[in-house]
């Protein structure tokens, strides 16, 4: 049951990670489903990498020309220079505010009614952005746009918000196409889960996790990596023709189903 519990965790977070419905939402609406125990602070980490190498492997073209970029620039590379420093600095925002309220946080929201409330709250937002961005010629990522989102992606701290919505639903608003939203808002992850794998990594270092369960935990983090890199090519190709509505609509349902059962 552990490895069946670990592979299904590892598919929920590699697809929740990056389409905008929220990871940590279905991580804490689906054990309470099905009366699961609590995971533990080690299973988190590991599946959080695997979404990192979901991610970086995607985009790793486009990263390695911005790393590029940052070492050599050039009159030729300055664009993707200026994009490379403002995905690097967009993870400042949400730093700030995980060191100053990140305990509370997670010790104060982790409840079902205000994950379903952000759920829907959020994917509101999000319809409204996509309808509203819909037929409008995108415009580039600037450094002032950039900030914005990444000012957004703040409140994902906030259990049902999505860190992948909230950025999308921002870039939209800010005027940027469908498709550079959700590029962009995929590029940001990169910095941010690195971060809190990072700071995972030293938490459950510090409070002496033992690496138990290395069946649940290996089939975690590929079943994260996989479906991960799934999730991203499925949403890069659906946005240019249906845009977010879909997943706007099933937040809301699934709001609606966490208030109904809890």
């Amino acid at each position: 049951m552990e490895l069946l519990q670990g592979i299904i965790l590892g598919i929920v977070q590699g697809i929740t990670e990056f389409l905008p419905v929220s990871s940590s939402g279905h991580l804490i609406f689906l054990p309470k489903l099905f009366g699961w125990a609590d995971q533990g602070l080690l299973f988190d980490v590991v599946v959080h990498m695997g979404t990192l190498v979901a991610v970086v492997w995607f985009f790793r073209t486009t990263l390695l020309q911005y790393i590029k970029a940052v070492f050599k620039p050039t009159q030729q590379n300055n664009l993707q220079t200026k994009m490379a420093w403002i995905i690097a600095l967009s993870i400042i925002p949400a730093g700030i505010i995980g060191v100053l309220f990140g305990d509370s946080i997670e010790s104060t929201l982790r409840d079902p009614s205000i994950v379903a409330y952000s759920l829907i709250f959020w994917g509101i937002m999000l319809a409204l952005a996509d309808k509203l961005q819909q037929g409008r010629q995108g415009k580039e990522v600037t450094a002032k746009k950039g900030f914005f989102i990444a000012c957004a992606q703040a409140l994902a701290l906030i259990p049902g918000t999505s860190r992948s919505g909230i950025t999308m639903t921002a870039g939209l608003f800010a005027g940027v196409s469908r498709k550079q939203a959700a590029e962009f808002s995929f590029l940001m992850s990169v910095p941010v889960i690195a971060a809190a794998g990072v700071m995972k990594i030293l938490e459950a270092a510090t409070s002496g996790v033992a690496i138990e369960h290395l069946g649940m935990l290996l089939a975690g983090a590929i079943a994260a990596a996989l479906s991960g890199y799934a999730a991203i090519s499925f949403l890069m190709k659906l946005v240019e023709k249906r845009g977010f509505m879909p997943f706007a609509v099933y937040r809301v349902l699934i709001g609606i189903l966490i208030l109904w059962l809890f």
